[in-house]
């Protein structure tokens, strides 16, 4: 099969070393084409020193949701507990209009925001790549961060962002081949509902803003945590249609950057992500991106 035009993509690179090792794997030995850069991981710094000369896709993975915060503490300090700490929740941030805290909040991720895509700046010039970016377990389609992200967008002169993930799950083609990918967690078909409704509002809100930001058809919240081998080789075919019919190109998401070592796992500051990284599923979807190929 053809996979041109597909964004086989991984999440979290530059959490640590050997955990992004794994992802790199993926792009010499797979078909991995992208990766979305973690700006405050622990060791950010030499996993941009692994990136091989020809890099692969590059975009940011802004984070609110586990980790040290780059922005000055006191300037985020809805965010991040006393020692800057993400320790904002996702129903803090979704029922932010309801608790009269929308305006602080918005201010505030729009100060760290900033403040993540400036530390990777420099790579995107170096690389002369267009600036991209993505959420950690997609918060940013939310609508105080969405807001602070085209804040962001519309007044900073240095941040030109060319492409943003709408994780827009094409129900349809879920349905079309319904006996080939069942069956898979029911609380990912919640998300997709949600991130759906989200995403509607942030497009109605923003839509001058959105026009000159690439768009791309997008699979991997529904599949989250068993998006193998043979669920992609089912959808693919199908996407691809959808994804020329719309004149756009295909991103395929996975999470095949494993952390199984104690040490790294003991700096994780989020439980979600600890369960999340370590869980066998990560090595399923990291075989699927070896695999496709062959």
């Amino acid at each position: 099969m053809d996979y041109s035009g597909i964004d086989f993509h991984a999440d979290d690179y530059g959490l640590f070393k050997t955990q992004s090792r794994r992802i790199l794997k993926c792009r010499r030995d797979g078909v991995l084409t992208g990766i979305s850069i973690i700006a405050n991981g622990c060791e950010l710094d030499s996993c941009l020193r692994m990136l091989p000369e020809e890099k692969p896709e590059l975009t940011v993975h802004l984070n609110l949701m586990s980790g040290h915060c780059v922005a000055p503490a006191d300037k985020v300090d809805l965010l991040v507990d006393e020692n800057g700490v993400f320790n904002v929740r996702f129903r803090d941030l979704l029922l932010s209009p309801f608790t009269g805290r929308m305006r602080k909040y918005r201010e505030q991720i729009r100060e760290e925001y900033r403040a993540q895509i400036k530390v990777l700046l420099p790579l995107f010039r170096e690389s002369g790549q267009p600036l991209r970016v993505d959420g950690h377990a997609h918060w940013h389609v939310l609508p105080v961060a969405f807001d602070a992200l085209m804040d962001l967008q519309r007044e900073d002169g240095e941040i030109d962002i060319r492409y943003i993930r709408l994780p827009y799950e094409p129900f349809g083609l879920y349905l079309r081949n319904f006996t080939r990918v069942f069956p898979f967690p029911p609380i990912n078909i919640v998300k997709s509902v949600l991130l759906r409704i989200l995403i509607r509002r942030d497009l109605l809100c923003w839509s001058r803003e959105m026009k000159s930001v690439e768009k791309k058809v997008f699979l991997g919240v529904m599949f989250s945590g068993c998006f193998d081998i043979r669920r992609m080789r089912a959808l693919i075919p199908g996407a691809l249609e959808l994804a020329g019919r719309k004149g756009q190109k295909l991103e395929i998401l996975a999470h095949p950057g494993a952390v199984y070592e104690k040490e790294d796992l003991a700096r994780v500051t989020c439980r979600d992500d600890r369960i999340f990284l370590s869980s066998r599923n990560r090595r399923t979807e990291a075989k699927s991106f070896l695999k496709m190929d062959l």
